[in-house]
């Protein structure tokens, strides 16, 4: 019978690392936004610092990934990367992947708050369920090393037009000081969120237009 292990991973898993950057890519692609390049050094490098969660099937199969970054003399901790394979997506092993990476982040760095950039309705309401909630980006780490991150994205332009302080992304924090009793419904917000995704879009776009005339 199959079945999914969702582990976190090490040295014995450095062979998957080459397709994940290449599901990276793809994804990145597919969505039109930019999950950050990493090399393939990069992915191993995660691995075996136990910075990572992988998904796999019998054991030999890669399903999904992400990889955990610190920023900010390690007061930001980023889970980044999440990639699922199509045929598995709508399955729940996103939501098993990200609930372990969150949980093997805050035993790695208890102190540091947790944070992410995302333009994915699912992604916002896994994080939402883990207590995450939406922030304006000045409440995101200053590290210059993350922000050049996102210069593989395609919305790079508009994100250093506002000088780093808006762009299409929606940024969500967990704060462990701060932990909210009042969860962001994602779900019922959802519809609200694209209409509002739309405008932000198009005013964005026309700001980076009238700013390159």
């Amino acid at each position: 019978m199959n079945s999914f292990i969702v582990q976190v991973a090490s040295s014995d898993h450095t062979h998957f690392a080459f397709e994940i950057c290449e599901l990276i890519e793809k994804s990145a692609k597919l969505r039109g936004t930019g999950i950050a390049k990493r090399s393939s050094d990069y992915i191993v490098q995660k691995m075996v610092e136990k910075k990572a969660i992988i998904a796999v099937l019998d054991k030999n199969m890669l399903v999904g990934f992400c990889y955990i970054e610190t920023w900010g003399d390690k007061q930001y901790v980023a889970n980044s990367g999440l990639i699922v394979k199509p045929e598995y997506r709508s399955t729940g092993i996103a939501t098993k992947i990200k609930k372990l990476a969150f949980e093997h982040s805050k035993k790695m760095f208890p102190s540091a708050k947790l944070f992410g950039l995302t333009t994915s309705l699912p992604v916002m309401k896994i994080n939402s369920e883990l207590g995450y909630q939406p922030v304006t980006y000045d409440k995101l780490t200053t590290d210059d090393a993350f922000w050049n991150g996102c210069q593989s994205c395609v919305n790079y332009e508009i994100l250093m037009s506002k000088n780093k302080g808006n762009c299409m992304c929606t940024a969500m924090l967990f704060d462990p000081k701060k932990k909210s009793k009042n969860r962001w419904n994602v779900v019922k917000k959802s519809k609200l969120y694209g209409r509002f995704m739309k405008m932000k879009r198009t005013r964005l776009t026309k700001s980076v237009r009238s700013n390159s005339v």
